[in-house]
């Protein structure tokens, strides 16, 4: 029965919601006003086949970060967001975990920075919600790879491009950020299995972790590698919400740069730009 309910929720709410709503873009004839099974699990960070098997009941449990995900995707108020745990038979996260509900002001920011790669991640570096240009910059990100610690010490980091210098900055930073987290949260188990798993499959994440590695996040400039529109670089500027512990990445292009122009080119082709670079910008 909670796998039915929770089905149902989430069908009903994908159907109030519009495309622009959720800050996609608008285009097409639609069947209906509400978002695609598709545009859903893109928002959530998860299969299109594990929302259509979660809607009509033949997927039961879904874990915490699943229902999280789609919380969020579903843009639903913090009561809404209980409701659905509750369908799912979960306890919503209490005061001592980290926070991951995004204010409707920051979806609001998302929603106007259209021309702007923009994403935003939680206290431990686990990537909640990305507007379309920066899906389109980065690619779609799924499983562990949503974690940027993750990606600094253990998988690729995609499409980025790191000098020795600037990855030992970031692996530095992001051992700080996870620190200071579990102190923040030290109820939290979701971040304590991270810190494990991080110590078990990197050496270097224990060397830093144990050596009590500090660093500040400053702002960078961040070399991307596209596969449509080729090399782009970028400012990245990462600021904080205060009252959230939530943390906005930021991508900006010098004015009439050919990095603008790429960003530009980008934009149009959405997130889903072919592999190929016909139409890069030279």
């Amino acid at each position: 029965m909670a796998s039915t309910e929770f089905g149902r929720m989430v069908r009903n709410r994908r159907d109030r919601v519009s495309p622009e709503a959720a800050g996609l873009p608008t285009g097409g004839r639609r069947r209906a006003a509400g978002l695609r099974r598709e545009e859903l699990a893109m928002l959530a960070g998860i299969s299109v086949d594990y929302v259509t098997r979660l809607e009509q009941g033949r997927a039961a449990n879904p874990s915490e970060q699943v229902v999280e995900a789609l919380g969020r995707a579903l843009r639903l108020s913090a009561s809404e967001r209980e409701q659905l745990f509750h369908a799912a038979g979960l306890v919503p996260p209490g005061r001592g975990a980290v926070p991951a509900y995004i204010t409707p002001s920051v979806h609001r920011m998302l929603d106007r920075l259209t021309g702007t790669p923009v994403a935003v991640s939680d206290a431990s570096w686990t990537l909640l919600l990305a507007n379309p240009l920066y899906t389109a910059l980065m690619g779609e990100r799924h499983g562990r790879d949503r974690n940027g610690a993750w990606r600094a010490f253990v998988a690729s980091d995609g499409r980025v491009r790191h000098t020795p210098a600037s990855r030992s900055a970031l692996q530095s930073a992001v051992v700080g950020d996870l620190r200071a987290a579990t102190r923040r949260y030290p109820a939290d188990r979701r971040l304590r299995q991270l810190v494990a798993e991080l110590r078990a499959h990197s050496d270097r994440f224990a060397e830093l972790w144990d050596a009590g590695a500090m660093g500040p996040h400053k702002a960078s400039l961040k070399t991307i590698d596209h596969p449509a529109v080729g090399k782009v670089t970028l400012d990245c500027d990462v600021l904080s919400v205060a009252g959230s512990d939530l943390r906005i990445m930021i991508y900006t292009a010098e004015p009439g740069s050919e990095d603008a122009e790429r960003l530009e080119l980008l934009a149009v082709l959405g997130p889903h730009a072919p592999s190929a670079r016909r139409g890069a910008v030279a």
